[in-house]
């Protein structure tokens, strides 16, 4: 299947864009821009890094409930953002699970805690569980598993098909890194406002009724995935079983917010049709 919808990327106020679609079998539907290119994630950054604790927690190195960050806090806690630790800063702003403040610092302190069970540091520790069993070769991290990634299309698209169809975790693992912890917990969505509830899972934001949103209209509620401040996303749709990343040299901001959801609606809408 050609999806003509991913050439709205050339429509985008960026200097370089790229952009696929990828199925759980990992055959990538469409591709668009380089896709090789080498990118800074962000905070697309986080999915990878939760899911290299979560290989640590099956490899019975952590627990998830296990006190890691501020008092009362556990490994779940700062995977859902819900530690009470401030968003830049390691500062101690609300109780454990009291609200959803999403927390660089949190993923800081998280990647200390894996590095620390572990005796390896995290960067090499997220290498060996993830990114070089899903042949990932150009993707690496330099710096806080918070926001220092940097990736290709490319390498995304083979993240995004082992989330779908997990080789590396057992699949209920999966499901709960997806699954909303904490419900009814409200919070800030970085660029998007308050929203209550503001659901997340283990170090992916879930979609559900959230408006506004960087997703698209049409998203299943259950869509999933993340979105950077340098202008890049990754989400996965279970009902439409397919994902889709894209990667932008440009920082986030309101051009994102205008283009994401009608390109994201227009993908939808065409492999809707194209299924039909």
């Amino acid at each position: 299947m050609s999806l003509q919808s991913l050439a709205l990327i050339e429509n985008w106020p960026v200097s370089t864009a790229a952009a696929a679609v990828v199925r759980a079998d990992g055959t990538v539907l469409a591709a668009h821009g380089p896709v090789d290119h080498r990118f800074p994630l962000a905070s697309v950054t986080k999915p990878l890094a939760a899911y290299a604790v979560l290989v640590a927690y099956e490899e019975g190195a952590v627990e998830l409930d296990e006190p890691a960050g501020p008092p009362g806090s556990t490994v779940r806690h700062l995977l859902a953002h819900t530690s009470g630790l401030a968003f830049d800063e390691h500062r101690v702003t609300s109780a454990p699970g009291e609200r959803r403040l999403y927390s660089n610092a949190g993923f800081e302190v998280l990647g200390d805690h894996i590095a620390k069970a572990t005796d390896i540091p995290f960067a090499e520790y997220l290498r060996q569980a993830v990114l070089e069993p899903l042949g990932m070769t150009r993707t690496s991290l330099d710096g806080s598993p918070a926001r220092d990634g940097v990736s290709t299309v490319a390498d995304l698209v083979r993240f995004a098909a082992e989330v779908q169809a997990p080789r590396l975790l057992d699949p209920r693992t999966v499901a709960e890194a997806m699954t909303v912890q904490y419900p009814g917990t409200k919070g800030v969505l970085p660029g998007y406002g308050h929203q209550n509830p503001n659901d997340w899972g283990l170090g992916f934001e879930i979609r559900d009724a959230k408006s506004p949103h960087w997703t698209g209209t049409s998203s299943s509620p259950g869509t999933f995935g993340h979105f950077g401040q340098s202008g890049t996303f990754l989400w996965i749709d279970p009902v439409a079983r397919v994902a889709c990343a894209a990667l932008t040299d440009r920082a986030f901001g309101p051009w994102a917010a205008e283009a994401w959801t009608p390109f994201t609606d227009a993908v939808l809408t065409e492999l809707r049709a194209g299924r039909a």
